[in-house]
């Protein structure tokens, strides 16, 4: 009996030789030809309020072509904004035109921070009144001159297990995706002093990305 076992290979032509690729080379002309590749700039953006482009949008000729979202809804952006005021994106397998004004950038440059946000989907957002406001329920303690500001934690971060302080009962536990007001600046340390949900205490500046209020 006669079988044909046929082998493909990959080669490489050079002027003088002809020589079979090895695995090196191959990662190498992939490592080239992508650098090469012209990508959209993807960012990612969060949605602060709902919108239903067939009842909101003032575009009533194109509203079929806009993305619906949700509040906390997480969105790829690839580009810039057009002259209209609307970004082009992508979220739960659908895409869109996005109007700017209803969502927020989240400054994430890490690729792979990028992908745990996008898997995870949404963010937690507290949602009261068509804004995005901090729980700070005894704003009478803060001083006056303390620069309240808004972060999205990336990792969770358990002080029991995570911690390098020993007194580690004094830091917040919190989850990837939660939102954290930090109150001042970063100490010595590199943590911050931060409120998540009413509940205050030390957060880790590398477990954090800032998110712009606006």
């Amino acid at each position: 009996m006669y079988m044909d076992e046929r082998l493909e290979l990959d080669v490489l032509i050079y002027p003088d030789e002809i020589r079979i690729a090895t695995p090196e080379d191959l990662r190498d002309w992939e490592l080239e030809t992508a650098s090469q590749l012209s990508l959209p700039i993807v960012r990612l953006f969060v949605a602060l309020y709902p919108y239903n482009p067939a009842a909101m949008s003032p575009n009533t000729d194109t509203a079929a072509e806009e993305l619906p979202f949700v509040p906390g809804q997480i969105i790829k952006v690839f580009g810039e904004k057009d002259s209209d005021g609307f970004y082009h994106g992508e979220s739960g397998g659908l895409s869109g035109f996005v109007p700017s004004n209803l969502v927020a950038e989240i400054p994430v440059d890490d690729d792979y921070l990028k992908h745990l946000l996008v898997q995870q989907g949404f963010l937690p957002v507290d949602y009261t009144g068509m804004s995005w406001t901090p729980d700070l329920s005894d704003v009478d303690s803060i001083d006056d001159d303390v620069v309240i500001r808004r972060m999205v934690a990336l990792f969770d971060y358990d002080p029991w297990e995570n911690s390098p302080n020993m007194d580690s009962e004094a830091e917040l536990e919190f989850r990837a995706g939660d939102i954290i007001y930090v109150l001042g600046d970063m100490d010595q340390d590199g943590f911050y002093y931060g409120d998540l949900h009413g509940v205050r205490g030390l957060v880790p500046s590398n477990f954090l990305e800032p998110l712009p209020w606006n």
